[in-house]
């Protein structure tokens, strides 16, 4: 994911096991002269079709989704609901430190553009018809 995201610098898993549900990452992120950890749980993992983690420090769930699409494509889908309201620390540090909650909900909606984007480029400009081995979260 730090490939693909400019918030993102790096995941690191706290427990054994790999990628699987009940993993826990802890995210390290950067904006500007801001830096902060997120604690991350893998809510889902299903190969060539779904991953999706929860941050429990903000309460929003990431998910990408990935289906067939025409000849030999795949749809890529990159959501973040926030099933309930964020935390009152994250609402608070996103006051303070990021520009306020809508304004960094907005600038996290335009960066999961770019991560698409960048993984679309990866994916063509792979020398491997069936893409590279990219990591993602």
């Amino acid at each position: 994911m730090p490939e693909l995201s400019d918030e993102l610098v790096r995941m690191v898993p706290v427990k054994p096991g790999g990628l699987r549900p009940g993993q826990w990452y802890v995210g390290l992120n950067r904006r500007r002269a801001a830096v902060w950890p997120t604690r991350n749980v893998v809510s889902a993992v299903d190969p060539e079709r779904r991953l999706a983690w929860d941050t429990t420090s903000s309460g929003a769930r990431w998910i990408w989704e990935l289906a067939p699409a025409g000849e030999g494509g795949t749809r890529v889908v990159h959501r973040r609901p926030v099933p309930r309201r964020l935390t009152p620390l994250s609402a608070a540090f996103a006051r303070a430190f990021l520009g306020g909650v809508g304004g960094h909900a907005d600038e996290l909606e335009a960066g999961m553009a770019q991560s698409v984007a960048r993984l679309k480029r990866l994916v063509e400009d792979a020398p491997d018809q069936a893409g590279p081995a990219v990591p993602l979260p």
